[in-house]
């Protein structure tokens, strides 16, 4: 695995009264480069222990002598993003991983068709700026709550003009994705039921699943608390209710791959021997859970899960 990253906050500022942005320099040497729709994963030291969530890159691909992220404040969450909004200050010092791509936009297509709603916009911050550089097709479609959720709205009203349209609520898919030429791919990011809306509109109107792409804003989420069992090793280990399953590994020196954290690249899979699971994933099949799961998000329910580790 990379070697983490340590980058210096050398900006914030608050885009909306729950999304603040983050401008990171590197502490020593130069930052690595980038793709439209890579994402880092920003190490928080909570106090369950290291958690790491990944953010999209909204910095313009081509000046990769500072990253930005941007971080909506969730309620409701293991406190990773109340720990960005309220204790992390411009001077600060934190550590992230190397970019990675799981969302990068097709290179040969003909129209880019961009859904974001509300912090989905992020990744599409960065591809507006390579396509416009490229002078592609594209055009955003912007769903948001206004005055909350509505980050880089005026900035995206100044640059776009007619190629961005907004909606305060659920816009007709149907209009969006219908009669458009060979060759477009659209890309969808925010939350589930819109990812599940524009792929299930997409296939009623024939489009190419390859030709469809989305990315979920998804992580690991608390649970009830389990013990963990390596068989390989006969170690015993305990997942706490606020950590996930593969940082409680980590948290015992096992290093196992990732990209993600959010249950979609598969690169976490590890084969489980006994105990129930409460799969959380959108990667494996219903026939594969039965012999893996994909510990960023999966959790035992029931007192141990065995892992062939």
């Amino acid at each position: 695995m990379n070697a983490a990253l340590n980058v210096q906050v050398s900006a914030a500022r608050m885009l909306t009264p729950v999304v603040r942005e983050f401008t990171l320099v590197a502490c020593d040497g130069t930052l690595p480069g980038f793709s439209p729709g890579s994402h880092v994963q920003v190490h928080l030291p909570l106090a369950e222990g290291k958690v790491r969530n990944a953010y999209s890159l909204t910095s313009d691909p081509a000046h990769h002598q500072h990253y930005r992220i941007a971080v909506r404040l969730q309620d409701v969450s293991r406190g990773g993003s109340q720990y960005l909004h309220r204790q992390v200050q411009v001077g600060d010092t934190l550590q992230i991983s190397p970019p990675a791509n799981l969302f990068a936009p097709h290179a040969t297509a003909r129209l880019h068709i961009l859904i974001a709603a509300g912090i989905g916009i992020t990744p599409f911050m960065a591809y507006i700026a390579t396509l416009e550089q490229q002078q592609a097709e594209f055009e955003l479609h912007y769903l948001f709550r206004p005055g909350l959720s509505d980050a880089y709205l005026d900035e995206l009203q100044q640059r776009l003009g007619a190629r961005l349209h907004t909606y305060e609520g659920r816009p007709d898919l149907s209009r969006i994705l219908g009669n458009r030429p060979l060759g477009s791919h659209v890309y969808t990011c925010g939350p589930q039921s819109l990812l599940d809306a524009v792929e299930h509109q997409a296939t009623r109107l024939g489009w190419p699943p390859k030709r469809v792409h989305s990315e979920a804003f998804k992580g690991a989420q608390p649970g009830q608390p389990f013990d963990l069992h390596l068989l390989r090793s006969d170690r015993r280990l305990r997942v706490e209710a606020e950590q996930s399953l593969l940082e409680a590994l980590e948290t015992a020196g096992l290093q196992v791959p990732n990209l993600c954290r959010g249950g979609v690249c598969g690169q976490c899979m590890t084969r489980h021997m006994g105990g129930a699971i409460e799969h959380r994933d959108s990667f494996l099949t219903p026939a594969e859970q039965a012999d893996f799961l994909m510990p960023c998000v999966s959790r035992g329910n029931g007192p141990c899960v065995s892992l062939d580790l």
